[in-house]
């Protein structure tokens, strides 16, 4: 098992049970994939640093979890399709 950490930019302007659906249902990716969450960090509202579908803000997220090498490609793929995630980031950390 490989240590990963995801970042999630999620939609600032959907409502909060919304925004907890998206990022429950990413958990539940993680999860279905053989993954194992160890930490989730929020950091809240941000600026964009450029604008992404005409917003300016989003909602932050750091998830780090343990998981096979063949995870992070599957869920690569189904974060690309979901519509409240403007951008989403998944590295493998160093042990």
């Amino acid at each position: 098992m490989n240590k990963y950490e995801l970042a999630l930019v999620v939609n600032a302007k959907i409502e909060d049970e919304v925004r907890n659906a998206t990022v429950e249902k990413v958990k539940g990716y993680i999860e279905a994939f053989g993954g194992t969450i160890t930490n989730i960090d929020e950091v809240g509202k941000k600026r964009l640093a450029y604008e992404i579908q005409k917003m300016r803000e989003g909602f932050y997220y750091f998830i780090q979890f343990d998981a096979v090498p063949e995870s992070p490609a599957e869920l690569e793929q189904r974060l690309r399709i979901m519509d409240n995630v403007l951008r989403y980031l998944c590295v493998r950390q160093e042990a």
